[in-house]
């Protein structure tokens, strides 16, 4: 699979852009442990064109996480197109463009999935966005704004046209959110469509290596995309690709080890951004992680996780959860 000039071999697995999630310490950890390309947090063009500090900041990408994508939403062209300017500065890889986020500070007012009620909208900015930057240029969405409505595979020719060089594709309908199961099928229509000759990136409900399998084998993608099942688990990307590995070259991490590499996502994030910010995000990674979902009555231990103010404090949480799990 190639998107512009970048070359990702067989079978890659992206890290979704999420915000509040994809950092970066969280995109360098992924990174570092198989994810084949990463995404910062989804940047609001409006806020990029007012130069709005807290956004610009997610503009702040490392060349130790390259290929790495600025992924902007918004409604208006005129803003859309300014700010990938702007983000074409910091240098990405790739410049993506959401339309697909469905919570209803974004879709409500319009953006993210919003625009899947306003095609020709969506498309004139595409359109103009492609025309304005040098950068590859590409879109993420989902199969329609609702069941009555699944638009996807008209849509993925539209866009195609439109130029952008890549798609991702999240296999539910903004009504739906993040609930009920993420179908598949439209996806693997799309990317057997014959008129289609861009990559088509698969994104919902990939857990397992499993699910990985079965995307690349019964739907035919060119790439996976990995969303919220990497929440304080970085390390999943090397898990999913375990099955790639020669016999015995594979070696699972270690309780101890997982829990060094969520101590070093804490430490990356408070060195790259402060102490305050470092914790609020790194915090919400490690009151979702999979890891401590054995703990008793970890409830309240991931209460004190997402109060916690300081490093001292977390890290101090975060040892006695080491010792818990030891002795189970």
């Amino acid at each position: 699979m190639k998107i512009g000039n970048i070359e990702f071999g067989e079978r890659p697995l992206f890290l979704a852009p999420m915000e509040d999630v994809t950092d970066i310490g969280f995109r360098m950890l992924c990174k570092r442990f198989g994810a084949s390309m990463v995404y910062t947090e989804f940047v609001s063009a409006e806020a990029l064109v007012r130069s709005v500090k807290s956004t610009l900041n997610k503009l702040t990408i490392s060349d130790e996480e390259r290929p790495v994508g600025i992924q902007i939403y918004g409604r208006d062209v005129e803003a859309m197109v300014e700010a990938a300017k702007i983000v074409e500065e910091a240098k990405p890889d790739v410049i993506d463009l959401n339309f697909g986020c469905p919570v209803k500070k974004v879709a409500g007012k319009g953006a993210g999935a919003g625009m899947l009620r306003n095609i020709p909208l969506l498309l004139e900015i595409t359109r103009e966005v492609v025309k304005a930057v040098k950068t590859p240029v590409t879109v993420k969405t989902r199969l329609g704004w609702d069941k009555e409505n699944l638009i996807i595979t008209e849509l993925a020719e539209q866009l195609q046209d439109c130029g952008i060089q890549t798609l991702t594709i999240h296999g539910r309908t903004r009504s739906q959110m993040y609930t009920g199961e993420a179908d598949w099928t439209l996806i693997g229509e799309v990317k057997r469509n014959p008129r289609i000759h861009i990559p088509i990136i698969g994104n919902g409900d990939i857990k397992t290596q499993e699910d990985v399998e079965r995307a690349f084998r019964d739907y035919g993608v060119d790439a996976v995309m990995i969303g919220r099942a990497t929440f304080g688990a970085p390390w999943i990307f090397q898990e999913l690709k375990a099955a790639e590995q020669p016999e015995g070259a594979y070696k699972p991490l270690t309780i101890n080890e997982k829990i060094d590499i969520l101590q070093e996502q804490l430490r990356i994030n408070i060195e790259r951004i402060d102490e305050y910010r470092g914790i609020l995000h790194t915090r919400r990674h490690l009151a979702s992680s999979p890891l401590f979902k054995g703990i008793p009555d970890f409830r309240q231990t991931r209460i004190r996780m997402l109060r916690a103010e300081t490093e001292q404090e977390l890290t101090a949480i975060l040892e006695e959860c080491r010792g818990i799990l030891q002795k189970m």
